[in-house]
């Protein structure tokens, strides 16, 4: 059993009988662990586990679904086990609607108090006045230094050029920041949880931009979310390039072409 399932039980106070390892870790190791007093639990390694617990309770405080947090330390998190046995294709309007509760808990500045990460990238929140100067400096440009010269000229061009194309203050909605199927824990048509969180405050397109990225939310989460904002559509490509970057510096050249496809739709 890894030490990271001893941690979690330590944690907890109780004394580990039982670890599986989880899939779905790309960037953290992740095991259920079962304690000698029938208790179980989820224990996740990360970039900063204070900070994703902090996140977790926030989304909770907004009225969203999460799973409660049961210790944490700077080598741990431990969260509650949630149902999750069924798939997001049978709770696509519950999403909507868990989404739009999330979003509607606002902030006065864009950003978050603590930068976070994705492994070795970087996710800088240094909190901005103004919608488009937060995303083009701690979304887009931040990642010139780290991509290929001709992708980079491409990036900051369409950076000068944002405050033509994003709304100047839209509501500062609180984020889930990395929302895609993967981190919705879903059970019949239900949405138990939403994990693995990189929350800052935000445009909410952009986690419907995130959720968009590798296929398409059924009417039914539109129905339920509410209608978009005039415009939404051009913005699905502006606000898709931030994930796509963080693919191509994480995983390599074979998301090259999906940051080329997000450049080419939004005209830069």
């Amino acid at each position: 059993m890894s030490a990271l399932a001893f941690t979690g039980a330590a944690l907890l106070g109780g004394r580990l009988v039982v670890a599986h390892s989880l899939g779905g870790g790309d960037l953290s190791e992740i095991v259920r662990i079962t304690l000698e007093d029938g208790r179980t639990a989820i224990v996740k390694s990360g970039p900063a586990p204070p900070t994703e617990a902090a996140m977790l309770r926030a989304i909770a405080a907004a009225g969203a679904t999460a799973p409660a947090v049961l210790a944490v330390s700077d080598a741990a998190l431990v969260i509650e086990v949630l149902p999750a046995a069924g798939s997001v294709d049978a709770a696509w309007g519950d999403l909507g609607r868990v989404l739009a509760r999330l979003h509607a808990t606002t902030a006065r500045h864009y950003g978050w108090p603590v930068d976070y990460a994705f492994g070795p990238v970087a996710i800088v929140s240094a909190f901005a006045d103004d919608w488009p100067t937060f995303w083009g400096e701690r979304r887009l440009l931040v990642n010139v230094p780290h991509i290929p010269g001709a992708l980079a000229r491409r990036i900051e061009t369409l950076a000068v050029d944002l405050r033509n194309r994003l709304p100047a203050r839209p509501p500062a909605a609180l984020l889930h920041g990395d929302l895609w199927t993967g981190n919705v824990l879903v059970d019949g048509d239900r949405i138990t949880g939403l994990i693995d969180p990189a929350c800052y405050h935000g445009h909410g397109e952009v986690d419907i931009a995130m959720l968009s990225l590798f296929g398409r939310p059924s009417p039914a989460f539109f129905d339920a979310y509410g209608p978009l904002a005039p415009g939404h559509a051009e913005r699905l490509a502006i606000y898709s390039l931030w994930p796509a970057l963080v693919h191509l510096r994480l995983f390599g050249a074979g998301y090259r072409s999906m940051v080329e496809r997000f450049l080419d739709a939004a005209g830069a």
